[in-house]
């Protein structure tokens, strides 16, 4: 590659704006390791392909459009797992509120990992209520990246593990658009259509997705149990001339979305999922959850000349979800919340018998909490690239600052139901803002600078983040439903941080490099007065490399906490408060393996691409306390982390043909607790290990109509996934999809 070839233009995000050599696209999507000197990027991505991603300081890993579209999943969870360092439980079968793992942080809804969509913070209130209650669509990305380690230092606010950016779909470089449409298993149906252009100076494109099943779980009534989702997205771009001297563009992206889904907290018994395990309880059937998504994104960029370029986004995230669902159940004036019913059903066998709907109940027996909430997140952010060239060296800064404000306001009831032959009944309905009345926010100002040294073939990276933030709750409490301020409580943290990270990468040859690096975890406390961040010193060491035609890499990482915060969250089991505690000091540790090869000559027509990805963790809790959170329980020193399997692998291989394709993938999740411990797995502390298949394949009658096909759990293994929110949840059992997708 040339010396001094400036610029290398991705074509995602708003790169379709070519300011760049078009010859060095093609370079740039090779799997191989060569030598790099820059890649500016568009704000919306972190990566934008492969090639960037295996020259990185720090670990890295892309999803390309063309692995999304070899299984068209649905299921965020089922895509992830082909990474190596994600550790994932399930709860509901279909991906919509996933769990997701970094390198053995709090899986909790995503919770301590920064989820962004087109490199802006997507979470309802990543600040004050990190929770990813909202996760974008999957079926409407293009890419999906993840990085871990040093890389991370320009993404916040959260450090310890990683961060994952989904990057919709882009305004196309000429007019084309595909309509795909699916059916099977469940009455699952899926519709997805998209559509747009670019022109010398503007673009467009239009986008819609409906997402529905009926649900694999049975009713006792015979109710769905599914959902119905919906997602529209629309992208404008006007752009300057090519003769321009200073080339600049401005897009606008509106994405609008809504869910309906009959989604309970109420899982099962051991007995129950042994017996039936795609049964839900009578206790269940008004249980449902309705959202609004709406996000607002602007984003400017410039070239001032060939070497600086400044992107700037400006973003406003809607979101209002009503978790209608049962909380509690009283019995001869007992009232008894349904994670400790089914924990210990004989115990309370009374309280038991009313949720199975075999004993008929009182007035006001069932406690149905509406969980309402609604979230704002806005802000603006910029990032400013240059890059210049000395002799034999190349130099590149890249500084960013964003403002952000985020705030969630809880404002719910709890309604009262009896059960009468296995129907529910209403029988009080509860006043808004009696069960919680309160407000969470954030203001938060968060700034980072990275410099890039390239040095013929080493490469440094050191950079530095800092993070400040105010975190606050005004509590109006459940006798002013007005909030008139009469019995306001209010609190306040702050939190003032500098987060240091440095990478390295060496090239020994264009097919094996090493890399590293060591940076500093950081994750933000709650609003409690004085409350300490999560703090670690995270480090990584790794190898990149394509020997005889295998690819792959192998990377050791090594996370020493010194403060871990749980979460007390209704979804694991706990009071849903959101208070914080202290786990102290926990040592995280573990192993990361991902191997590509293709076993037929290039020079054939068919490819027979294998890939194989291992993750290993090994978690430690250095110290001991007691906690009321189901997923932690009392902790003694010694014990591992809930929800994190020690051992996972998965493996991928295809036939591949112009005409037709065929992928099988299989993936391993090993036994894990469901409460910290350690020694012997017990029955009720833990999820046990699962092995599960799926399958897909295309045929191209041409080049615009393709027949496609889907099998989930092939071999029909029945497994339980996690015991939280309350009680046993099963994956999804076999489901077969079929397709048609025309493409114009």
């Amino acid at each position: 590659m040339k010396k001094h070839l400036h610029l290398i233009a991705i074509s995602i995000g708003l790169s379709s704006i070519s300011f760049a050599q078009q010859n060095t696209k093609k370079e740039t999507q090779t799997d191989s390791i060569q030598k790099l000197d820059e890649v500016i990027i568009s704000a919306d991505v972190m990566l934008g392909n492969k090639y960037v991603a295996k020259n990185r300081t720090g670990s890295a890993y892309y999803i390309s459009p063309e692995e999304l579209e070899k299984f068209s999943y649905t299921d965020i969870n089922r895509i992830l797992r082909t990474v190596p360092g994600v550790n994932i439980y399930e709860e509901d079968g279909f991906g919509l509120r996933p769990n997701i793992s970094l390198r053995g942080t709090s899986p909790e809804r995503s919770s301590k990992i920064t989820i962004m969509e087109d490199g802006v913070l997507i979470a309802p209130a990543p600040y004050s209520a990190p929770a990813a209650y909202y996760f974008p669509t999957v079926a409407r990305m293009s890419a999906i990246e993840i990085l871990k380690g040093s890389s991370q230092v320009q993404y916040g606010p959260f450090t310890s593990g990683g961060a994952i950016n989904m990057v919709s779909t882009q305004i196309p470089e000429t007019f084309n658009g595909s309509v795909r449409a699916s059916y099977g298993s469940f009455n699952t149906g899926q519709l997805h259509a998209k559509v747009g252009d670019s022109k010398a100076n503007f673009g467009y494109m239009v986008e819609y997705l409906n997402y529905n099943s009926d649900g694999f779980k049975n009713l006792p009534n015979g109710s769905d149990t599914g959902f119905d989702k919906n997602d529209v997205v629309t992208k404008f771009r006007i752009n300057s001339s090519k003769e321009a001297k200073l080339q600049q563009a401005f897009e606008i992206k509106f994405q609008y979305s809504d869910e309906v889904s009959d989604e309970t907290y109420l899982g099962l018994t051991n007995a129950d999922f042994e017996s039936s395990p795609f049964s839900r309880y009578a206790g269940s059937q008004v249980d449902k959850m309705t959202t609004d998504h709406i996000q607002l994104q602007l984003t400017h960029l410039v070239d001032i000349n060939p070497n600086f370029r400044i992107t700037t986004n400006g973003y406003y995230n809607g979101f209002s979800r009503n978790w209608y669902k049962l909380n509690d159940v009283t019995f001869n004036g007992e009232k008894v919340g349904i994670s400790s019913i089914l924990k210990d059903p004989t115990t309370y066998s009374n309280h038991f018998s009313v949720i199975r709907g075999d004993t008929n109940s009182s007035d006001n027996a069932f406690g149905v909490k509406a969980n309402n909430r609604k979230y704002v997140s806005k802000g603006v952010q910029t990032k400013l690239d240059y890059h210049w060239y000395g002799n034999n060296t190349f130099h590149d800064i890249e500084v960013g600052v964003r403002y952000h404000f985020d705030e969630e306001d809880r404002f719910q009831w709890v309604d009262g139901y009896n059960i009468l032959d296995g129907h529910m009944n209403l029988t009080n309905a509860g006043i808004p803002g009696t069960d919680a009345n309160r407000i969470s926010d954030a203001n938060a100002f968060a700034a980072f600078a990275l410099y890039k040294l390239k040095y013929k073939n080493l490469t440094l990276t050191p950079g530095i983040r800092y993070e400040n933030m105010t975190l606050s709750q005004a509590n109006f409490g459940s006798n002013d439903i007005n909030r008139t301020g009469s019995n306001l409580s209010s609190r306040e943290n702050k939190v003032d941080i500098f987060i240091p990270g440095i990478g390295f990468n060496y090239n020994f040859s264009n097919n094996i490099s090493t890399f590293g690096g060591v940076h500093k975890g950081f994750s933000p406390p709650s609003n409690q007065p004085g409350q300490k961040a999560e703090e670690s010193i995270n480090y990584e060491l790794g190898t990149r490399f394509n020997i005889l035609g295998i690819g792959g890499e192998l990377v050791g990482f090594y996370n020493d906490y010194s403060n871990l915060l749980g979460s007390d969250l209704a979804a694991s089991g706990g009071t849903g408060s959101l208070e914080q505690f202290n786990a102290g000091e926990v040592v995280v540790k573990g192993l990361e393996v991902l191997l590509n090869y293709n076993l037929l000559p290039k020079t054939s027509k068919f490819a027979l691409p294998i890939s194989f990805g291992y993750t290993f963790t090994d978690t430690e809790l250095l110290n001991s306390f007691e906690s009321s959170d189901e997923l932690w329980g009392d902790v003694t020193k010694g014990d591992e982390l809930p929800y994190i399997s020690k051992h996972q692998f998965n493996a991928v291989i295809s036939i591949e043909h112009s005409r037709f394709e065929l992928n099988l993938s299989g993936r391993y999740n090993g036994q894990f607790r469901t409460i910290a411990g350690t020694g012997n797995f017990l029955e009720n502390e833990s999820v046990d290990s699962n092995f599960i298949f799926d399958f897909s394949g295309k045929y191209h009658f041409n080049k615009h109509i393709s027949l496609t096909g889907n099998i989930i759990n092939l071999l029909d293994e029945t497994y339980a996934v996690s015991r939280v929110p309350s009680g046993l949840r099963p994956g999804h059992p076999f489901g077969a999809y079929g397709g048609l997708e025309i493409r114009f």
